[in-house]
């Protein structure tokens, strides 16, 4: 048998040392502290914010406006310059030399790189100052987007949170995309596009390395590396751009060499600034603005698409027609407007004036005195009241109107000092007599006339109920007196003017169109009895100098201040209407000796604009005619308060003559028409066709 083994010693106990106690409390208080620790993280995550439970930020976007053959008229800027573009739209060296610069790992991490932000901390410290930043472009886009109110290191940990969701949620280039659409790059230029148009003057796809290299660096310290400001510290930075972009693989040495080699080549765009037709544009921007759907706001920082309605051709019609006419140094001012009758749409809006010298638009808002194409709109008056042009006589006389005894006497004459005697309305519109008009507008009340004006087209300037109001008193634009001649080549039937055909969002969804619905203001007879007769005018009355070449149905009136300080032509066809005004904004200087001119009105200058502009803007076009109404005219039995007013024999009421002196003739006003004449005392200039008057009651 096999001898037992010896048995082994006892090993003796050693006695315990207060260390290793030490060690078992720790290791139970580090067990404690893990398990708080974990605890309270798994609170703290479950407070942590997702994409979908926090405020995005508005990016605002720059809007861009554009005629209606879709040639772009300038850029509406908003406070951050900024153009957003899709990926393909952006040269592919920009992705490439932000990437490299901003997160090499970029394409490799989830949202989060903990190696990027090693590796920043060393470039860091070896540079002596900051050439990269630790954060990822998810979290950079992060930070840009969406608001995050937390302290920083709290602030920290959510954006890296939400870049996690955010690389979840969207692939790598549409990150990318929307980092290099939001991110600042100095000289108020967001985003890629608009900084390539700041610096080299350019679209984003178009960038060269050397270019893109610069833009690449600029978001880290826009200031310190301005191109514009510090030349040398852009070079130096786009140095490290390049250098980035060799280590990472997607540029050669030589290539950088090549890149470093060139110069900056800086060319400041024109494309935020430049604006071709600057008083359009702002009259479009207003206009947005008013609409409570998109507002100032919208209209700055929406990233809009807005077409007009200008028609590039008819614009450079009227301005060469304004030209031809006006042509010396020192010649007043002119204005035109151009309206579609059947849809509002201003198509031509034009001033002889340059936004750069003087931004006050005087086409749209101008208020000048509109001398007797205001009686067209007292003829409308009448007509509505029954009153039959062909068959309602009045003398034509010196008129004095003095409604009470205590009212001042309004002293009326014709422009040239001769006198029909009886005459028919219709024929005193074709002699624009004023004395006739001024009884005129007594009779069918100022108040009444006001009316009509406003819903014909008269809407923004405010009209004064007196009867002086017949004869141009009050200032009105020359927008309004085209839409007033509008509504009357369509019959009657009104629409707002508009300068908008359609505008859309960034994503090309339709936010308006600018289709505007007609709304009947006056019976179609009554506007084809204005019509008929303005057509007389162009034939055998004072708008003579501006029919067409081709005489074709069209209809006008002219329209001459007091003094010659403002002439006007107002006329249309069934497809256009236009308003031709001339005179010096500035001051209320007579117009004599202009262009070889006398004393210029509205059969003159004016009437010569009118017919260049409609023979060039309709010609090829085929003539249109004026349909007939559907509802003619009613005449009512009609006698004029003036009906027994003598003035002085005539036996030859077709002759012109010259009258004896005025005399005043006290007549007493139904209480209707007396209160709205003595509403509001007229100016004491008041336009006349050239006659000169005193203040009406």
């Amino acid at each position: 048998m096999p001898e037992p083994k010896p048995r082994r010693a006892p090993r003796q106990k050693r006695p315990r040392r207060p260390f290793a106690s030490t060690l078992v409390v720790l290791a139970l208080l580090v067990v404690v502290a893990a398990g708080a620790l974990l605890y309270g993280a798994s609170r703290y995550i479950d407070r942590l914010p997702t994409l979908d439970a926090i405020k995005a930020r508005e990016i605002g976007a720059n809007s861009e406006v554009y005629d209606a053959r879709g040639t772009s008229l300038g850029v509406l800027a908003n406070d951050e310059n900024r153009q957003p573009v899709t990926s393909s739209q952006i040269s592919p060296w920009m992705k490439k030399g932000t990437v490299a610069i901003e997160d090499r790992r970029y394409y490799e991490h989830g949202g989060v790189d903990p190696q990027g932000v090693a590796r920043a901390l060393v470039e860091n410290v070896m540079a002596g100052r900051v050439v990269q930043g630790g954060s990822t472009l998810t979290q950079q886009l992060i930070s840009q987007i969406y608001i995050v109110k937390q302290r920083t290191v709290d602030r920290k940990i959510r954006e890296a949170v939400l870049a996690v969701q955010l690389e979840d949620r969207f692939t790598k280039d549409e990150i990318l995309t929307a980092y290099l659409n939001t991110v600042f790059y100095g000289n108020n230029a967001y985003g890629v596009e608009a900084a390539a148009q700041t610096y080299f003057a350019k679209s984003a796809k178009d960038l060269t390395l050397p270019q893109a290299a610069l833009l690449s660096g600029l978001p880290q310290l826009p200031s310190t590396y301005d191109p514009y400001e510090n030349p040398e510290a852009a070079l130096k930075r786009r140095a490290q751009v390049l250098k980035a972009m060799r280590e990472t693989g997607v540029i050669t040495a030589a290539q950088e060499r090549k890149a470093n080699a060139t110069k900056l080549k800086l060319k400041r765009g024109q494309v935020y600034g430049k604006v071709s037709e600057s008083f359009f544009v702002r009259y479009v921007a207003d206009e947005l603005s008013k609409n409570p759907e998109i507002g100032t706001a919208g209209v700055r920082a929406g990233g809009l698409q807005i077409t007009t309605t200008l028609d590039p051709k008819l614009q450079a019609k009227a301005r060469a027609a304004m030209r031809k006419v006006l042509k010396t140094p020192g010649d007043p001012d002119a204005a035109i407007v151009s309206i579609r009758p059947k849809t509002g749409q201003i198509v031509a809006m034009a001033s002889t004036r340059y936004f750069r010298k003087d931004q006050f638009d005087l086409a749209s808002q101008g208020r000048r005195q509109p001398g007797s194409t205001f009686k067209t709109i007292t003829l409308a008056t009448a007509i509505e009241q029954g009153i039959d042009p062909s068959g309602t006589t009045y003398m034509s006389a010196p008129f004095s109107w003095q409604p009470d005894p205590t009212s001042p006497v309004w002293n009326v004459s014709t422009a040239g000092g001769s006198y029909a005697g009886p005459v028919s309305l219709e024929n005193a519109t074709l002699a624009s007599d004023n004395t006739v008009y001024a009884q005129l507008a007594i009779d069918v009340g100022p108040a009444n006339i006001v009316d009509m004006a406003q819903r014909l087209g008269v809407r923004t300037s405010p009209l004064s109920a007196v009867p002086s109001l017949t004869l141009g008193a009050d200032g009105v634009s020359p927008l309004e007196m085209a839409t007033v001649y509008a509504t009357l080549a369509n019959g009657g039937v009104y629409h707002r003017p508009t300068a908008i055909k359609e505008v859309t969002d960034a994503d090309g969804k339709v936010l308006l169109e600018g289709r505007t619905t007609g709304v009947r203001v006056i019976q179609d007879g009554v506007a084809a009895e204005v019509t008929r007769i303005l057509g007389e005018n162009m034939v055998s009355g004072t708008g003579t100098g501006a029919m067409m070449s081709d005489r074709r149905p069209e209809a006008g009136k002219t329209g001459t201040t007091d003094n010659h300080t403002d002439a006007w032509f107002c006329g249309y066809t069934p497809t256009l209407a236009t308003c031709v005004w001339i005179g010096y904004p500035d001051e209320t200087k007579p117009m004599y000796g202009v262009e070889g001119v006398g004393a210029v009105s509205g059969p003159t200058l004016p009437a010569d604009i009118w017919h260049l502009f409609m023979d060039a803007a309709l010609a090829g076009t085929p003539p249109v005619s004026f349909p007939a109404p559907k509802r003619p005219a009613d005449w009512a039995r009609f006698e004029s308060q003036f009906a027994n007013r003598v003035v002085s024999t005539i036996s030859a009421p077709d002759l012109t003559l010259t009258m004896p002196p005025q005399r005043t003739i006290t007549v007493t006003q139904p209480p209707a028409t007396t209160e709205a004449a003595t509403t509001e005392a007229a100016p004491a200039t008041t336009a006349v066709d050239g006659a000169t008057t005193a203040p009406v009651p």
